[in-house]
Formats: structure tokens, C-alpha cells, sequence
């Protein structure tokens, strides 16, 4: 029953996903070293859209909006920014002003659409997070930007002539940033309120909210892409018949399909089962906490600056720290470790694979540029020993001795932010990645480990977790 029902829940998926494709042709081409790839319908006139991620992102997250314009008509292009997604140049300069990072970024996103923009009617552009303030300020500086479409905004290149006609989509939980639109609506007529749009003379504006949407979820918002193409729409003086399919729910159930589909196909490899370690409360308490305030208390002052990624080369000892202290434990209280099972290991990396390939093609790039294998490779030193120690404590352990070890290493992450914010201000961003980690990987390794015990699954989720924070978080060069 459980195999039906994931083999289901995948064919589902994959139904929707294809068919939100269909029609759309995709191909993607560079303009210098930016990767851009272009998505458009056979014999597409429509205007040019220039669609742009937030930060760690990539143009596989912003598919949900390109292939919905795609399909009304519209020539869409995305592009990775530098250093995230599969764009080999690093970010540099100081993150902080905007005469730094962003200066370069913005000049990016000019050169992007010098060279994709054609035909008589100005550009639009559509950004999320980060990606916002670039845009916003790329229109400031352009005479021919058209309408642009900020998802999850804040900048403050924003004002109340530019960019002339702003439609403003964010998440009904991103309070803060919901005010921001807001506000930016009302710099245009007071009083303005959510969903209407506020005009005075050539600018107009409407902040809209998508209902259960957060900062990430909002990618996927049917009613935050609906509202885009209506406003490309009205902008161009176009109608869109085009249906906006529910991506992101097949986009969960895919993935879900995948863990789900894991426990049968793994119980096909011969059992070596071994016993759960014997922790009670105190014991839990200690692997727990000791660690979450070693790492952050020894890691701290050492602050390597080696790795060309943000905060990687710090989380990499944090790591290593944490998970050296938990198998020290480990060896101290003599509890069963097991021998690794080869079989188990390929399978789950196998898995974990196939994963990775439906992540990138559907929802967020998951394979890495060359010159990012030997990040992945440090990152492991300390990704390794942390996830051995984790599969081997959570073994056969039940839901709330899992849940209080994750969550000392949640806490270790917050204690180096307090102790360095401005350095480590990015392992913030770091913890939502863990979590999913954990439901995603975490969920299959537990289901390993009760077949063959827990080193296989540690050793195997140890490399997964390397290669996900080694392709997820952006190249930077101070």
C-alpha cells in the first residue's frame, strides 16, 4: 500500500510539473560568464520578461512565475547571479553598500538585458528578495524598463516615481515586508490599501498579498503569479487565458513521493540490524548540550577565512567540532556503532541523487560548478564526523530524544551568531536548510539505519550534506 501510494503521489507529481512545461521551449546560453537560460512557446511575440532570484537562489527557483508567463506569450529569461546557481564568477566587494555587491550585481542585470531585450515594447522585470533592490535600482537608472514585478520587496531605491509601474506581490507571513509594500503603494496615493492601485499621472502601483505564503513558498503562490501576468497584461495591453497550475504542491509532492518510496525499496537489501544506543534523559542532555557550546565557543575566536564561500569555512569546523565532540561521547559510553553496510551506502547515495535530479530540474539548482567540488570536499571534512555522530545517537531513538539533539546543534548555530553577528550573520540562513535536511535526508537515513545500523546512512548523509551546503549557498570573494 505504501509503495502504490508513493509511486502514485510521484506520477501525480511529475504530471503536473510536465505539464505546467509543456509547450515552453527551454534552453539556456550564457552572456559572458552569466548563465541564462530562455523560456518561450513556439513563435512567441510577446514582450521580454527578465526574471531575477533572491539570495541563494537560483533560475531553477523562479520557474514557477517564468513558465506561467512562458505559456501567456511572453519571452521569459532568467539568469544566476554571481556566485549563486551554476555562475562560476564569485560575489566580491562590500555586501553592506551599495556602491560594493550591489553595484556589481546591478551591472550584471544591465549587461542581461542589453542582450536578451528586442522588439519595440520596453522590458519587464520580476525579482524576488535580493533581487528586488537590484531591479529596482536597474530601473531607476533605465529609460526602457517597463513593468516590474517585485516579489517579497524591500529597497530603497523605491520611491514614488520610480519604477513607474510596480506591482508588489509578498507572503501573508512576511509581516515586515508586507508593510514595506505597503508603504510603497502609498508613496503613490495615501490611503492606498491591499490590492488596490493607487495612480497618479504615469506611475501606478498595488501591493497584493499571497494568502499562506512565506519568503520562499511565495515562488510558488498561484495567486502571486496571477497577479504578475495580470499586471504584464494590463501593462502591455494584453489578455492571458493561460492556466496557473499548482507547481509547488507537486513540487512537495514529488519529493515526498521520493522519501516515501525509500523505506520499501530499502528493505530489498538484506537486514544487519543494530540496537538503538541506550540513552536516557541525562545522557540525551549531554550529547545535546556539550557540544552545541563547545562548537560555537571553540570555532568563534578560529573564524577560518579560507573556503570562497560565505561562512562555509566557519560552519565546516563548527561541524567538525560538534560531531568530534558527540563521538567522543560516543566512544566513552561504549555504544553500538556497527560496521558500515556498502549495500545500504550506495543505495541511499543513489537516492539521494535521484533526488538531486528532480530537485534541480523542478525547484532549485543542486549540481555544482566545477570549482565548487573542492568546497564540497572541505565542507565534508566537517560534514562527516557531524552526521556519523547524529545517525548514530538518533538510531533507533524515539521522536523526542531526535528532536532535543537536532535541536542543540540549532542552538550551537544561534550561539556563534550572538558571539560574532556581523561575521556569522549568514548561518542564520543556514538553520531553515538544516531543518529540511533533516526532514528530507535525515528521514530517508532513519529508514537505512533500521536495516543495516546507523554508519552507512552517517557516512552516506554526511557527503549529501556537504554537496547541499556546498551548492546552496553563494561563491564570494572579499
Amino acid at each position: 500500500m505504501r509503495t502504490a501510494a508513493a509511486l502514485l503521489l510521484i506520477l501525480g507529481a511529475v504530471a503536473v510539473l510536465e505539464r505546467a512545461r509543456s509547450g515552453v521551449s527551454v534552453r539556456s546560453f550564457t552572456v559572458g560568464a552569466t548563465p541564462v537560460t530562455a523560456f518561450a512557446t513556439a513563435g512567441a511575440e510577446g514582450p521580454t520578461v527578465v526574471v531575477a532570484h533572491g539570495f541563494a537562489g537560483s533560475r531553477q527557483m523562479m520557474q514557477g512565475y517564468a513558465l506561467a508567463l512562458a505559456r501567456a506569450g511572453y519571452r521569459v529569461f532568467a539568469f544566476d547571479f554571481l556566485g549563486h546557481g551554476r555562475n562560476p564568477v564569485p560575489m566580491s566587494g562590500d555586501v553592506t553598500a551599495p556602491e560594493g555587491t550591489t553595484r556589481l550585481l546591478v551591472e550584471q542585470a544591465n549587461a542581461v538585458i542589453d542582450a536578451v531585450a528586442e522588439g519595440p515594447a520596453r522590458t519587464a522585470l520580476l525579482g524576488h528578495s535580493m533581487a528586488t533592490d537590484i531591479l529596482a535600482r536597474v530601473a531607476a537608472d533605465r529609460g526602457d524598463i517597463g513593468p516590474v514585478i517585485l516579489l517579497s520587496a524591500y529597497s530603497r531605491a523605491i520611491d514614488a516615481t520610480v519604477p513607474a509601474t510596480l506591482l508588489l506581490v509578498t507572503g501573508a507571513w512576511e509581516p515586515g515586508l508586507r508593510d514595506f509594500a505597503l508603504d510603497a503603494a502609498r508613496m503613490v496615493a495615501p490611503g492606498t490599501v491591499e490590492g488596490e492601485t493607487a495612480i497618479a499621472g504615469p506611475v501606478s502601483r498595488r501591493a497584493v498579498i499571497a494568502p499562506y505564503a512565506d519568503h520562499v513558498s511565495i515562488l510558488h503562490s498561484e495567486v502571486g503569479r496571477r497577479a504578475a501576468l495580470d499586471w504584464l497584461d494590463r501593462a502591455y495591453g494584453r489578455v492571458s487565458e493561460t492556466r496557473i497550475l499548482q507547481t509547488g504542491w507537486a513540487i512537495l509532492g514529488l519529493l515526498g513521493g521520493l522519501v516515501l518510496l525509500f523505506g520499501p525499496v530499502v528493505r530489498l537489501i538484506p537486514g544487519r540490524p543494530v540496537p538503538g544506543a541506550p540513552l536516557g534523559p541525562a545522557k540525551t542532555a549531554v550529547a545535546a548540550l556539550l557540544p552545541a557550546v563547545a562548537a560555537p565557543l571553540l570555532a568563534v575566536p578560529i573564524d577560518p577565512e579560507i573556503l570562497p564561500v560565505l561562512v562555509a569555512d566557519y560552519l565546516s569546523l563548527h561541524l567538525a567540532i560538534f560531531g568530534a565532540v558527540q563521538l567522543a561521547l560516543i566512544r566513552y559510553w561504549g555504544l553500538p556503532i556497527g560496521r558500515p553496510a556498502i549495500a545500504t551506502l550506495g543505495l541511499l547515495l543513489a537516492w539521494c541523487v535521484l533526488f538531486g535530479v528532480a530537485l534541480d530540474r523542478y525547484a532549485a539548482n543542486f549540481w555544482p560548478t566545477g570549482g565548487r567540488i573542492w568546497i564540497m570536499v572541505a565542507i565534508g571534512l566537517g560534514a562527516v564526523p557531524f552526521m556519523l555522530a547524529d545517525a548514530i545517537l538518533t538510531h533507533r531513538a524515539p521522536l523526542v530524544r531526535r528532536l532535543a539533539l537536532r535541536a542543540g546543534f540549532l542552538c550551537s548555530l544561534g550561539i556563534a551568531v550572538a558571539l560574532d553577528f556581523e561575521e556569522l550573520f549568514f548561518l542564520i540562513m543556514i538553520a531553515p536548510v538544516i531543518v529540511l535536511f533533516y526532514l528530507v535526508f535525515g528521514t530517508m537515513g532513519q529508514a537505512a539505519g533500521r536495516r543495516s545500523g546507523p554508519v552507512a546512512p552517517g557516512l552516506a548523509l554526511g557527503l549529501v550534506l556537504a554537496w547541499t551546503l556546498g551548492v546552496s549557498f553563494p561563491l564570494f570573494q572579499g
